[in-house]
C-alpha cells in the first residue's frame, strides 16, 4: 500500500476583529446594548463550533442527492473544501504502553489509522469492543501483524491487537477541532483596544464570515435581552439560505 504524503494547508482565517466590529455595529445601533470582549469570545467559539459541526450533517444530506460537474457550485465539493483545512495526515499518537494501549492526539473526528509492519504501512481496522473477543478466537479473523485492529477504549485512548508497543509504528489521519477564538485586548485609559499579536482568528473558511456575525448576534440577543436582534439575525440567515438554494 502506498503511503500518504504530509500536506501543508494554508488556513484562510476569518479575522476576529472584523467580526467583532460588525457585531458591535449592529448591536449598538439605536443604543441596543454593548457586548463585552469576554461575552463576544464565548459567543464566537459557540458560533464557530455550531457552523463547523453542521458541515458533517450537511455533507451527509447533500451526498444523498445528485450533484453536478461544476466544482465551484457542487455542494459536496464546497463543504469538503471547508472541512479540508482541518484534515491532518500522518500524525503521531501521543503515547503507547507496553500493553498496546495508546493515546490519540487532540482530534475532532478520527480517520484512518496505520501500522508499519514488515510489509510496510497497513491500515489498522477499528473493531467494536463487543466483537473483539469473537474475532480473536477465530483462526480466520484473528488479528495479525499484517492485519491488525484496534478497539476504542475511551474518547482519547485505544488498544491494539496484536499488541503494538512503538509509537513510531502508528500514524493516524484525523479532522482537528478549530482553534479557540479570542478577541484579545490591552486596556488604555479604561478602553479595550484590540491586540492583534495575542488574538486568535476564526479558522473557518472565509465564506463563513457573515454566518458567524449572524450566529453571534443571535446569542448576543439572548444575553442583552434585546428581542430586536432576533429578527435582524433571522432576516440575514434567511437571505443566506436563499443564496444557497
Amino acid at each position: 500500500m502506498g503511503w500518504l504524503l504530509t500536506i501543508n494547508k494554508e488556513i484562510m482565517a476569518v479575522n476576529v476583529d472584523t467580526v467583532y466590529q460588525r457585531v458591535l455595529a449592529i448591536a449598538n445601533k439605536e443604543q441596543r446594548g454593548y457586548i463585552t470582549p469576554q461575552e463576544f469570545n464565548l459567543f464566537a467559539n459557540q458560533a464557530q463550533m455550531d457552523i463547523f459541526e453542521q458541515y458533517f450533517y450537511d455533507l451527509d444530506q447533500f451526498d444523498k442527492i445528485p450533484g453536478n460537474d461544476t466544482t465551484h457550485s457542487d455542494m459536496v465539493d464546497i463543504i469538503n473544501e471547508k472541512i479540508d483545512i482541518f484534515e491532518r495526515f500522518r500524525q503521531n499518537i501521543t503515547s503507547l504502553t507496553a500493553a498496546g494501549v495508546g493515546t490519540w492526539p487532540a482530534y475532532y473526528r478520527m480517520g484512518e489509522v496505520y501500522y508499519n509492519c514488515v510489509n510496510g504501512w497497513v491500515e489498522i481496522e477499528k473493531i467494536d469492543q463487543n466483537q473483539i473477543h469473537h474475532i480473536q478466537n477465530s483462526p480466520l479473523t484473528a488479528p495479525t501483524s499484517t492485519r491488525p485492529c484496534y478497539v476504542q477504549l475511551t474518547e482519547m485512548t485505544f488498544q491494539t491487537y496484536p499488541t503494538i508497543t512503538t509509537t513510531a509504528d502508528i500514524k493516524c489521519n484525523y479532522i482537528a477541532r478549530p482553534a479557540t477564538v479570542e478577541w484579545a485586548y490591552t486596556t488604555v485609559l479604561s478602553e479595550a483596544l484590540y491586540n492583534t499579536n495575542t488574538s486568535v482568528n476564526f479558522e473557518l473558511h472565509q465564506s463563513e464570515e457573515s454566518e458567524l456575525v449572524i450566529k453571534i448576534l443571535e446569542l448576543a440577543g439572548i444575553t442583552i435581552k434585546d428581542p430586536q436582534l432576533y429578527p435582524i439575525a433571522s432576516q440575514e440567515e434567511q437571505q443566506n439560505v436563499q443564496q444557497e438554494k
